[in-house]
């Protein structure tokens, strides 16, 4: 069974996130960031995880720390869900479309954390999006997937295509990163220990 709850309780942010890997697609995502929401119900969606997060925050504040920890404790989730991760298919990368939007994801279960993220049009990072008050940016998603990508011991490449609208931009990342992961989580009959030849990840 691979699955895994992760709570996270400081003076900032309190998180519970509850992670499936073999689910069907089920989210019920709270995070008292609407936008976030959205884009953690995508990634389920499109990863055919079940994923259940409740998040307080002090988003009185701003949002940062309630992204940062969600990140970090999503990322921990994965990380304790795939346990051992003798079986995996280890590497997954999708292209997900959303209009005029194009994202490429590529996932490596490489116990490296690293997450780079290069956007091919050439501009600057200022697509903004009003979402609970606050201001989300595409600095913020680099956040919180820096922050996963750390916890969850994965190297993680995303290239931004090709996208005007930001809510697309977001949309497509998210959409290829559950497509992604769904394939570098996926158990291989044909893989009998851990997928490296050093023997561990």
């Amino acid at each position: 069974m691979r699955r895994a709850k992760v709570t996270r309780k400081s003076k900032e942010t309190d998180i519970t996130v509850v992670l499936d890997l073999d689910g069907s697609g089920k989210a019920a995502v709270h995070s008292g960031i609407a936008f976030v929401d959205h884009m953690l119900t995508l990634l389920a969606t499109h990863g055919l995880f079940d994923l259940t997060i409740r998040a307080k925050g002090d988003l009185e504040i701003d949002i940062h720390h309630t992204n940062e920890d969600l990140g970090l404790t999503l990322g921990k989730a994965f990380d304790e869900a795939l346990k051992d991760r003798r079986g995996i298919t280890r590497f997954g990368f999708a292209y997900v479309p959303m209009d005029e939007a194009l994202a490429r994801v590529v996932v490596d279960i490489s116990g490296r954390p690293k997450l780079v993220l290069r956007d091919a049009r050439r501009v600057e990072k200022t697509g903004r999006l009003r979402s609970s008050g606050s201001t989300y940016q595409l600095s913020d998603a680099e956040h919180f997937l820096e922050s996963f990508a750390r916890m969850a011991k994965l190297t993680l490449h995303i290239d931004i295509l090709s996208g005007v609208d930001f809510h697309h931009i977001c949309e497509a990342i998210f959409k290829a990163l559950g497509r992604a992961l769904e394939a570098a989580c996926r158990l291989n009959p044909r893989v009998k220990d851990v997928p490296s030849s050093k023997g561990q990840l």
